[in-house]
């Protein structure tokens, strides 16, 4: 049988994908278009380095010239109100606010100029599935997800799992989202993390950690266990609703698949089907209510990645993938809408909210998180990604009392780690100020290559778009085969 995954690029009965798309056309198999486009799905098999993804989302994005890529020797106006300190890898120099990752630099790559042309918060569509954000009515606000963006790499890769399995075999969700989907704390639904064309049925299962109030920040502040409650609603079944109610529901439904095979060719069919099928999945599985109680860890360790929100979440993170989770998103997300001293977007309140709150959490909850997948071995077949959707300006800004970085979209950096990655190594080359690629420029389709391609999913895979029509994973994009060892 043919494979979506590309695991062989010839059909069950040695043809080739050639001569099955010209003898498909011409009706010789009676096969349909959608078959046809199927066949050209074929993609050469790939060995794969990685198990699972985890990406480490730092939305608004981070200052290069503050963490991973500064300029000790520009000038003032450029350099910032930060100390560079040296690392394990010989031509890094990191922010001195970062003392546990240039201890750890030995674990992970940094590439240094990632670049695209979307200068705003939108960004969040490119570093999320590799593609340009497409023309849509995205609110008043121009960041809303819609129906009409490209899938994010956990939903492909869901998909995927869901084409080669079948989606009532798989043990665990292959896409989750912590602790919230982004911008859900303030208020908006941010393009780049749904399941866009490819229907509802591939989006994210998506944690609801609450805030107290309006105007709190948990990613600024140690949080109790009441509120770091990950489970998701419903799993623990409500009483009088045993395993054999829920097997007799879905039994019931099972009376309708005449009708329903009739109409599968529906895309909202199909993804009713999927939702519902995730749903019984996840009330009927006591594995999977486990995975998402944090209490489960020991104080010591929970410590270790630091009490706020962001490394708690990473070490929920981890227990997804132990899980079997594919691709697992933590992001570090704006908690305040309009709150311009409250995250990585960082136009004002730079030096202070840098220095106590933001540097301080990643530095404690990314080395934690690099310690405890190596001792685990997760860090083996984990690919580790770490990024915003974009930089901040070279020039340091002072507005009376207020400093900070506007959007730069032209040159920020990333991280990788574990799946065979070489660590303690730098790649590309930027300016004298951070501001432009002298080397190596990567963009977001570079990144998705990379990505999909430790997961032995070949960038050239083609899966049917809206209209069926078949379209490349990636559109001129090459993994960064340099990272690897």
């Amino acid at each position: 049988m043919l494979t979506v995954l590309g695991n062989s690029r010839r059909a069950c009965d040695g043809m080739s994908r050639r001569e099955l798309l010209q003898i498909g056309g011409t009706g010789m198999l009676g096969m349909s278009l959608p078959k046809v486009w199927a066949a050209e799905s074929i993609a050469p098999a790939l060995a794969a380095r990685a198990k699972s993804v985890m990406f480490v989302f730092l939305y608004g994005g981070p200052s290069q010239l503050e963490t991973f890529d500064m300029k000790p020797d520009a000038a003032s106006t450029i350099r910032g109100p930060f100390q560079s300190i040296t690392s394990r890898t010989p031509d890094l120099r990191i922010c001195e606010h970062l003392p546990r990752l240039a201890e750890r630099s030995d674990k992970y790559c940094v590439v240094r100029t990632v670049n695209h042309p979307q200068n705003d918060h939108n960004g969040t569509h490119a570093i999320q599935t590799g593609h340009p954000i497409p023309p849509a009515d995205r609110g008043a606000a121009q960041v809303d997800a819609t129906d009409k963006d490209w899938p994010a790499f956990g939903s492909v890769i869901s998909y995927l799992d869901a084409q080669a399995k079948g989606r009532s075999s798989q043990p665990f969700p292959s896409y989750v989202y912590l602790p919230r989907l982004l911008g859900h704390f303030a208020g908006y639904d941010i393009n780049g993390m749904y399941a866009g064309w490819l229907g509802k049925a591939y989006n994210p299962m998506a944690t609801r950690i609450q805030k107290r109030d309006a105007g709190d920040n948990p990613y600024f502040r140690d949080c109790t266990d009441e509120e770091l409650d990950f489970r998701l609603n419903g799993l623990e079944q409500l009483p009088g609703l045993s395993l054999n109610r829920l097997d007799q529901r879905q039994s019931l439904l099972t009376q309708f698949d005449a009708e329903r095979r009739r109409l599968d060719e529906s895309a909202a069919i199909r993804n009713y089907n999927g939702l519902q099928e995730r749903a019984v999945s996840l009330l009927s599985s006591p594995q999977i209510a486990e995975a998402f109680d944090i209490r489960r860890e020991t104080a010591e360790l929970r410590d270790r990645y630091g009490r706020n929100l962001f490394g708690q979440s990473l070490l929920m993170g981890r227990r997804m993938i132990e899980a079997g989770a594919r691709f697992v998103t933590v992001a570090w997300d704006l908690a305040v809408r309009g709150d311009v001293c409250g995250s990585w977007d960082m136009h004002s309140c730079l030096e202070r909210v840098m220095k106590d709150h933001l540097l301080p959490g990643l530095d404690t909850g990314f080395s934690a998180l690099l310690d405890d997948m190596s001792d685990r071995g997760l860090l083996d077949d984990t690919l580790i990604f770490v990024a915003g959707e974009m930089g901040r300006t070279p020039q340091f800004q002072n507005r009376g009392a207020q400093d900070g970085r506007d959007h730069w979209t032209y040159c920020f950096p990333c991280l990788f780690a574990g799946a065979g990655t070489r660590g303690g190594i730098t790649f590309g080359q930027s300016d004298k100020d951070a501001a432009y690629p002298i080397t190596h420029p990567v963009s977001p389709a570079d990144l998705a290559a990379t990505i999909y391609e430790s997961l032995g999913i070949s960038p050239d895979l083609r899966i049917p778009d809206a209209q069926g029509r078949p379209v490349s994973l990636v559109e001129n994009g090459h993994a960064l085969r340099e990272l690897l060892e």
